[in-house]
């Protein structure tokens, strides 16, 4: 507490310590259950007004625009969208896949109508980009494990090529082979940081924020609790709960005081 550190930060130290006694010393620290835990506050998150998001996707251009348009529309977390493959977009059924989010689940949510004109469009850029990168030797993506053994063909096949690839090509790391990554969630960051200022917005927005706007305008046009719930991937509806409480903070129906006077 001494050093005004952060509930997990806590929480972390005093887990670090039970596991060294435990796994390291081989010493059993009887009073370790009754340690107290630093509870993490709880806290409403920022949500702008569909005026306001839409003021921001507009105030970015070209391909920032488009992942904009995609977290606001389709409730997508950064990387999620970042991740995204060519296959898993799906203009037919309106739907988006995502493969091994948080908690490594696969879900899918919608894809909106209104992004699908510019994304078809950045799609036919990229492919280029990819016939150019085949004729030069290299087209190749990251592929998991597994399915690299599986499919070793399939990492310069089209379909699994990221919808939002690099400006650049790159040195894996782990394989030493040169390939195309995608975006850096930094890059858009940076562009969403400049798209705020732009828009003259006062609050605190994260690209972050585009999902929790996405679940509270829903909950506003009367979806109900688990179909956001389904889209956000959410484990437990407990935590899709916390937009419930956005809306009732702006429809409390009470009248202050003040303008009573």
């Amino acid at each position: 507490m001494k050093e005004n550190v952060s509930a997990s930060t806590q929480n972390q130290a005093l887990s670090a310590l039970i596991f060294l006694y435990r796994h390291v010393l081989k010493t059993e620290i009887i009073d370790s259950a009754n340690a107290v835990r630093a509870k993490r506050p709880e806290r409403l998150p920022t949500v702008m007004t569909r005026q306001e998001a839409m003021s921001v996707i507009q105030a970015m251009n070209g391909t920032y625009r488009i992942i904009a348009m995609l977290l606001y529309g389709g409730g997508l977390r950064a990387m999620e969208c970042l991740r995204l493959r060519v296959k898993d977009v799906d203009f037919e059924q309106n739907q988006i896949i995502i493969r091994e989010g948080k908690g490594a689940k696969d879900r899918i949510t919608v894809l909106p109508e209104s992004v699908k004109v510019p994304l078809r469009k950045h799609l036919n850029r990229v492919r280029e980009i990819h016939r150019m990168d085949l004729e030069a030797g290299y087209g190749s993506v990251w592929m998991p494990s597994a399915l690299a053994r599986k499919f070793p063909n399939a990492q310069r096949q089209w379909p699994w090529q990221y919808v939002f690839p690099a400006k650049s090509l790159s040195t894996d790391p782990r394989s030493g082979e040169v390939r195309r990554h995608h975006l850096h969630e930094s890059s858009v960051t940076k562009a969403m940081k400049t798209a705020v200022k732009s828009a003259g917005i006062q609050k605190y927005v994260s690209l972050h924020t585009f999902r929790h706007s996405f679940a509270t305008h829903l909950l506003e046009d009367g979806y109900d609790i688990r179909t956001v719930q389904e889209l956000l991937g959410h484990k437990d509806v407990s935590t899709t709960m916390i937009y419930t409480h956005v809306l009732n903070r702006n429809r409390l129906g009470v009248k202050s005081p003040l303008d009573a006077i």
